[in-house]
């Protein structure tokens, strides 16, 4: 293998694990700018159009990635005793979060 080869695949590894690591911090921020920092009242315009165009898409994204680990993790939950406990965390919450939450409603 070439070493420009292997600065490629260094490269998106590197970029992956600064993505990675930036959810932290940005996760932290989230609740302050939701919950009247940047939107306002909960359920305004903006706050619907934000959740619409980036929190949805994000959320489906996080259900799909969610339903996809459970699958993977099932023969294991199963013999562990905890599938129910995996199948909320990992379908069913993101799942409310994604379909039932009304529009503009990050607390939910």
């Amino acid at each position: 293998m070439k070493i420009p080869a292997l600065r490629k695949h260094y490269s998106w590894l590197l970029a992956l694990l600064l993505l990675l690591s930036s959810q932290s911090w940005a996760g932290s921020s989230v609740h302050y700018h939701f919950s009247g920092g940047y939107f306002g009242e909960s359920g305004s315009g903006e706050a619907m159009a934000f959740d619409a165009v980036i929190i949805r898409p994000v959320s489906l994204v996080t259900t799909v990635a969610g339903s996809a680990i459970y699958t993977i993790s099932l023969p294991f939950s199963l013999l562990g005793g905890n599938e129910q406990a995996a199948r909320e965390k990992l379908v069913l919450e993101p799942a409310r979060y994604t379909f039932k939450r009304p529009l503009g409603e990050f607390e939910y």
